[in-house]
C-alpha cells in the first residue's frame, strides 16, 4: 500500500464566518445598533427574561428581538404581544445561528424600524443549547447567557466554551434556590474560573428580582457602543 498523504490544515473552518461577523459588527457600530447574542439551554427562561428586560428598558432604549428556533413562532408572538418589535428566525434544523443568518435577521428587523425610532438594542435569542451557539460568532456586540438554577451549578465545568465567550452570565430562577442543590457562590467561582471577566447577575425573570442591575448594564453598554 502507498503512503497516506497528510495535510496540515491550518486555516480555521470558521474563518469565513469570523470575517463576516467582523464586518457585521462594523456595520452595526456605524449605525449605532448594539446587538446582544443571548444563549442558554431550552427552558432556562430566555423569553421571560427578555420580557422583563423590555419592561425595565421601556423609555430608555429602543429594543427589538430576533427569536431563533428550529420551528414555531411562539416566542416572537410573545414578544409582539408586549409591544416589542420581533421577528422569528427558522434555522431549518440547524442548532445555532452564524453571522450571515444573523445579518438576514437584522435586515428583517430594520424593516420594522422607522426613522423616528431607530433600534438601539437588537437582541438575538439564539437556539437553545449550550454547545453549538457558543462556537459561532454572530457579529454581536456582546454575548450573554442564562443559566437557570434547576440546571445545576456545575455547567461551567461541563460546557466551558459557552461560559468563556459570554460577557454576561444571568443566573435565573433564584426564587427556587431553597428547593435545589445549587450553590450560588460555588457557581460564581466556576464561572469566573472559566472567564474572569464575566459579569454575573443573579435574577428571577418571573418576579423581576435583579433585573434592574442587568438593565442598567445594557444601557451603559449601548451608550458606550454609540459614543
Amino acid at each position: 500500500m502507498g503512503d497516506v498523504r497528510v495535510l496540515e490544515v491550518k486555516r480555521s473552518v470558521f474563518a469565513e464566518n469570523d470575517r463576516r461577523a467582523d464586518a457585521l459588527r462594523a456595520e452595526l457600530k456605524a449605525r449605532g445598533t448594539f446587538l446582544l447574542n443571548l444563549m442558554s439551554s431550552p427552558g432556562s427562561g430566555k423569553t421571560t427574561t427578555l420580557a422583563a428586560t423590555f419592561k425595565a428598558l421601556r423609555g430608555r432604549l429602543a429594543m427589538a428581538v430576533m427569536e431563533a428556533d428550529i420551528d414555531s413562532d411562539v416566542d416572537a408572538r410573545a414578544m409582539d404581544a408586549l409591544g416589542v418589535p420581533a421577528i422569528q428566525l427558522h434555522t431549518g434544523g440547524m442548532c445555532h445561528l452564524d453571522a450571515d443568518m444573523t445579518a438576514q435577521g437584522l435586515e428583517g428587523l430594520e424593516a420594522l424600524a422607522t426613522p423616528d425610532t431607530p433600534i438601539d438594542l437588537a437582541i438575538l435569542e439564539n437556539v437553545g443549547n449550550l454547545v453549538c451557539p457558543a462556537e459561532f460568532d454572530t457579529g454581536a456586540s456582546a454575548n450573554a447567557m442564562i443559566l437557570s438554577v434547576p440546571e445545576g451549578d456545575d455547567k461551567a465545568l461541563k460546557y466551558p466554551l459557552m461560559f468563556e465567550v459570554s460577557d454576561v452570565v444571568l443566573i435565573n430562577k433564584i426564587d427556587v434556590l431553597p428547593y435545589f442543590d445549587f450553590d450560588l457562590e460555588c457557581c460564581r467561582e466556576r464561572i469566573l474560573m472559566r472567564n474572569p471577566k464575566a459579569t454575573i447577575f443573579p435574577i428571577c425573570a418571573k418576579t423581576g428580582e435583579g433585573i434592574e442591575p442587568w438593565a442598567d448594564w445594557l444601557v451603559d453598554a449601548v451608550r458606550a457602543w454609540q459614543s
